[in-house]
């Protein structure tokens, strides 16, 4: 590859991060499955038992690069500064990439090596968006840090237990990390899936009936969505996580029950936005019934991994690169097929851990779905993370089906 194109990967938040979670997404699901298909026949190089390898890089490897791409894209546009140098998209990726390098071989390597260069990411990550923010500094955007923080702080859990200065604190960070990221669609989430959504009707003419976001509403998601992660990360009583889980999810469908989603029903790049924030409250709802025994928490956790955060940040990370690199926001053919596939990958990984004689099979059908969404999600967007920005006038969408 030329250097040029090399630098132009490195020239924006969406091109190279967006590149990295869509590759890797796809590659440790694919080892992952591979393993499991093996009946663990075959020795992975990590220090933890593959399933906490499994998670852990689901939620901060892949997890801490989607955001990390959004973030230093949409952050200079909120603050109206310049974009980053490609030297810092180089810096910072190569420690994005460095942390999970360590993470697979970590069983050759220092606990305490493995864990420094895999939590150094997040607090770089965090100041530099800090700076920018400050610029022009807004409530609504600087408590996206607090989000980011309270992620890393599960992430400092879960190796403060693999280092052996903690006992049984991996798990709560695990659930902690993912709950971080599900309370972060919550507030992201409930401000572009309606904002992009009255955009895109009010390009048709219509000025009547558009989506409603009550800030109550708002409240009553974001609030006890950030109290989820929390609460797990302090190892609250099960049932004060549940009520908060019922709450968050409640008030997050009742959000995106007036977002007007039958409109947006013949346009790909706006109903996965809908349908992955729909699937991230129902998740909340689980999860909330699983604090009190009634449904299963492992099932609930992959609803909001797999649905939640997997199909909000496919729809966020496709639409944020096709519109930043000058392209009409119309998503290709194989992006919808992405969309499609994975809330079911979620449904089936569902019904996996809720009927147990289907459970091996339905975890790798999963697996392959999600394999071939992100497959998918990166050979369609190859020609944007690489290529020049478009420069032409937009084209209008598609008619939408009426509400």
């Amino acid at each position: 590859m030329e250097i040029s194109g090399l630098k132009r990967l490195l020239s924006a938040g969406y091109r190279v991060f967006f590149l990295l979670a869509g590759v890797f997404a796809m590659l440790a699901i694919l080892v992952w499955d591979i393993w499991q298909a093996s009946n663990g026949g075959f020795d992975l190089p990590v220090a933890q038992a593959p399933h906490l390898w499994h998670a852990h890089e689901m939620i901060f490897g892949y997890g801490s690069a989607a955001v990390a791409g959004f973030l230093l894209t949409a952050a200079p546009s909120w603050s109206k500064s310049g974009p980053e140098p490609w030297t810092f998209f180089a810096a910072s990726s190569g420690l994005w990439l460095a942390g999970r390098l360590v993470m697979f071989w970590s069983g050759a390597l220092p606990v305490g090596l493995v864990a420094l260069i895999d939590l150094l990411f997040l607090p770089i990550l965090a100041g530099r968006i800090l700076q920018t923010l400050l610029k022009r500094p807004k409530p609504q955007q600087l408590i996206l840090l607090v989000a980011i923080m309270i992620f890393w702080s599960g992430n400092l859990l879960v190796h403060l237990e693999w280092t052996g200065v903690t006992q049984d604190t991996a798990s709560q960070g695990l659930r902690g990390g993912l709950l971080a990221l599900c309370g972060l669609i919550m507030i992201l989430g409930g401000r572009v899936t309606p904002a992009f959504t009255t955009n895109a009707m009010r390009r048709t003419g219509r000025d009547t009936d558009l989506p409603l976001n009550p800030p109550l509403l708002a409240a009553l998601s974001i609030a006890p969505a950030l109290a989820v992660p929390v609460g797990l990360l302090a190892g609250a009583p099960t049932w004060m996580v549940g009520i908060a889980g019922l709450v968050a999810g409640i008030a997050g469908l009742a959000r995106v029950a007036q977002w007007r989603g039958g409109w947006t029903l013949n346009q790909p790049i706006l109903w996965v936005l809908h349908l992955s924030y729909a699937v991230n409250a129902v998740g909340f709802i689980l999860l909330g019934l699983a604090g009190f025994d009634v449904f299963s928490d492992v099932a609930a956790l992959h609803v909001l991994g797999i649905g939640g955060v997997g199909g909000m940040t496919l729809a966020v990370m496709s639409r944020a690169a096709l519109g930043h690199s000058g392209r009409a926001l119309i998503a290709p053919r194989l992006l919808v097929i992405a969309y499609t596939m994975v809330p079911l990958a979620a449904l089936i990984r569902l019904v996996a851990t809720l009927v147990p004689q289907i459970y091996a099979v339905g975890v790798l059908a999963s697996g392959a779905l999600w394999v071939l969404a992100f497959g998918l999600f990166t050979i369609a967007l190859w020609p944007v993370f690489w290529g020049e920005r478009v420069r032409k006038t937009p084209v209008a969408p598609p008619p939408a089906a009426p509400s």
